[in-house]
């Protein structure tokens, strides 16, 4: 099949999907479809660039002896990057990884996984995935055969660590316990020096704290400790999400600014609690103070991460 019969069948495909199912509603919302979304390509080095589009950021790596895709986005953007990874032509991708289950960073799988070797994610991936179109279901009694057709699954997964050497590159995936999810992979490339961390940094934004797919704000700040001590001091990152003033790549410092935020949560949640606060006044807040980058007006998502973290600290303690 070649490259553009193959877009042609991925957009037919993408099309029936959409009409059979509703996965607009799932716990993280996905930003309503534009109908032209701007999108853009990026080399960052060794290879290695970024797309940008409609939803999580994905990372490509393209040389001329390996092609690998991290994230996928949606079915429209998906087919854009897919036709535009620079010296892609009509070759097969050797790997696409999914960094977590959330629809912005997997609803291209319809289209990067007949066009890959394999996809790969953690291994509670698939199962969030299908929790999480369950629940999109609102109310419905859903069909569970239809929420697995619905869905476009990893073919390869891994508990730990997935390790290749692919061309003269070495790609990892990692999993360092539940943060955003219970299922985040962080993807290194290890000769670029390029590391991809998902929804693992809203970089200067309100995060989204998935407790239903099994987050854990803790572990959120262990795991990116563990990034920054784990990758080299000049090792360029990208976020799956960011404020336009500060973008979707940086460094660790950017890290520890996310790090700084969910402990500054965790110490202002946690005061509360023991001033007798209910989850209702806690949740009120507008904007945490120390953080001007995040501000918004509301409604924003603080909110929602302030009550996870009264959950995940109310939980503990009972």
């Amino acid at each position: 099949m070649n490259r553009r019969t193959f877009i042609r069948s991925a957009l037919a495909l993408s099309a029936g999907m959409a009409a059979s199912r509703r996965l607009g509603a799932q716990a993280a919302p996905a930003p309503a479809p534009a109908a032209t979304p701007a999108t853009r390509f990026l080399p960052l080095r060794g290879g290695v660039g970024i797309f940008t589009g409609r939803g999580g950021t994905i990372g490509w790596l393209s040389s001329s002896d390996a092609l690998v895709v991290v994230d996928t986005q949606f079915p429209d953007t998906a087919l854009t990057c897919l036709g535009g990874i620079p010296g892609i032509g009509s070759r097969t991708i050797d790997a696409t990884i999914n960094t977590h289950h959330h629809a912005d960073h997997t609803g291209g799988n319809v289209v990067f996984k007949p066009a890959s070797r394999a996809l790969v994610a953690q291994a509670n991936v698939p199962k969030l995935q299908f929790e999480a179109a369950k629940r999109a279901e609102l109310g419905t009694k859903p069909d569970p055969a239809a929420i697995v057709a619905s869905q476009v699954y990893a073919d390869t997964t891994f508990a730990d660590v997935w390790r290749r050497e692919l061309g003269g590159e070495i790609v990892t995936a990692e999993f360092r316990g539940p943060a955003h999810t219970g299922g985040d992979a962080v993807v290194i490339f290890e000769k670029a020096n390029v590391v991809h961390m998902g929804d693992l940094v809203f970089n200067r934004i309100y995060p989204f704290v998935d407790r239903p797919g099994g987050a854990s704000i803790r572990g959120w700040i262990k795991s990116l400790e563990d990034s920054v001590a784990a990758y080299p001091p000049d090792a360029i990152y990208i976020f799956g999400h960011g404020n336009p003033k500060f973008g979707v790549t940086g460094g660790r410092g950017d890290l520890l600014v996310m790090r700084d935020f969910f402990s500054a949560v965790m110490d202002h949640v946690g005061k509360e609690i023991a001033a007798g606060r209910d989850k209702p006044s806690v949740v009120g807040l507008e904007n945490l103070p120390g953080f001007p980058d995040f501000h918004v007006p509301l409604p924003n998502r603080l909110g929602l991460v302030l009550g996870a973290a009264y959950d995940e600290l109310t939980s503990a303690a009972t």
